[in-house]
């Protein structure tokens, strides 16, 4: 069995091992520390283990070594030979690589000290969310290896990887779940490239392209057709759902110390997210919605049911609030295909309150406050081809005011031109 022991002449240490019916010696010029003899030890381990499996190569850790004439004939050996541990030309000796690679963690305990480090400042939500990344993606696929080993091509490989998973529908991950796996990488990476003074490997490495996000709001009369058939009981739910733009997590979450009747406001200040309350998605989601007529309505009638019998405004029989699953999979899709309208995700009735808020001429500014965003960005980004046939803003008052001034008999062709239907496919409002 090989060992570390240490030599008298230089008190330093040298490892010992049998290799091919020979022993072996090979000096290093580390000194004679507990510290020192664990990391030869797990040098010495790691030499055995590939004797007994037969992939040991003596150069590979030992370039410069006397003992290669034994094991290597044809390998040129110089007369003149510095210990083993020395730097020969070019790459660095196995064994070197292994004592330097002993100054980094490997990635998965880096890993768990840069989320210690972190989650302080963290929501619950978030912290389950890097978790799960680092533990189901990560860890399987960097946890072993030193931080400063992992290149650049492993990452990009790692990334091709993550789009032959299954996702939803059993189709491959897509860009943006992808981007936010790799997002802690990169942080991990760079913190440690930072700490320990190496190059980051994850260098020009940009994110995937993200398509464009697919919205499918329902038309007002929809809306109409839904809330004049879904259970009575679950009315002021999809009206709130509806016309406030609420998230699922939010509206789940609505307590009644956050329905302020006297301001006609709605405070969102937590969510359900897990079946857990929570703080908001972000610190922008901290808003104040205003109450249409149609949701203060619908709230003072949810009043009278549970105001008293739970802190939520909408509960189960036990006070607790709802379980989007349930009711999503109970109430939600058999009412969609009893009406015969396509199946959607709860989420669009968000999308839809965008698109009727756009469609009733409503500030942008004000829209992007009341659905929790920080700019109008995403509303334009996502929303604009639904605002030329809703708000009937499609070009056509600019063509009016040339034709008017620009051609003969203007007034009669504004006329003809002001009497046209807009066309359109994606969303139909009536005036």
């Amino acid at each position: 069995m090989g060992s570390v022991r240490v030599r008298k002449e230089t008190g330093n240490l040298f490892m010992n091992f049998r290799y091919q019916g020979r022993r072996c010696r090979e000096q290093s010029t580390l000194s004679d520390t507990k510290t020192n003899r664990k990391k030869l030890q797990r040098i010495v381990d790691k030499v055995e283990r590939e004797i007994e499996a037969g992939t040991f190569e003596y150069s590979k850790y030992f370039p410069n070594s006397k003992n290669l004439k034994h094991f290597e004939p044809q390998a040129q050996v110089p007369e003149t030979m510095p210990m083993a541990s020395s730097q020969p030309v070019g790459n660095l000796s196995m064994v070197q690589q292994a004592i330097n690679d002993e100054h980094f963690p490997t990635f998965s305990d880096f890993a768990d000290v840069w989320v210690s480090e972190n989650e302080i400042s963290w929501r619950r939500s978030h912290k389950r969310t890097i978790k799960g990344i680092i533990d189901g993606h990560l860890k399987p696929g960097f946890g072993e290896q030193k931080v400063s080993r992992i290149t650049r091509a492993e990452i990009l490989a790692f990334r091709s990887e993550l789009a032959k998973v299954p996702g939803r529908k059993n189709a491959g991950l897509s860009p943006k779940r992808i981007n936010s796996i790799l997002a802690p990488l990169r942080q991990i990476l760079n913190e440690a490239a930072d700490r320990y003074e190496f190059n980051t490997p994850y260098r020009n490495i940009k994110p995937l392209k993200v398509p464009r996000t697919h919205v499918e709001p329902f038309s007002l009369e929809e809306v109409q057709l839904i809330l004049n058939a879904v259970r009575p009981d679950f009315r002021p739910y999809y009206t709130v759902r509806f016309f406030t733009g609420m998230r699922t997590g939010e509206v789940d979450g609505l307590k009644w110390q956050y329905v302020d009747f006297d301001n006609r406001q709605i405070l969102i200040r937590e969510t359900v997210v897990d079946g857990k309350e929570d703080y908001t998605k972000t610190d922008g989601s901290q808003r104040e919605i205003q109450m249409s007529q149609l949701v203060y309505d619908a709230l003072r009638g949810q009043e009278k049911v549970t105001r008293g019998k739970s802190r939520f405004v909408f509960c189960t029989r036990e006070g607790q609030h709802f379980d989007h699953n349930n009711v999503t999979k109970r109430v939600w899709y058999p009412l969609l295909a009893y009406l015969g309208l396509e199946k959607r995700r709860p989420y669009q009735t968000r999308h839809t309150t965008a698109t009727l808020w756009l469609a009733s001429g409503e500030a942008p500014e004000w829209i992007a406050r009341q659905m929790g965003h920080t700019s109008t960005e995403m509303l334009f980004r996502v929303y604009s081809r639904y605002v030329p046939n809703l708000t009937r803003q499609d070009g056509s008052a600019f063509e009016r005011l040339l034709t008017a001034n620009f051609q003969s008999g203007g007034k009669e062709n504004v006329s003809e031109k002001a009497s046209e239907e807009p066309s359109g496919k994606e969303v139909h409002y009536e005036q």
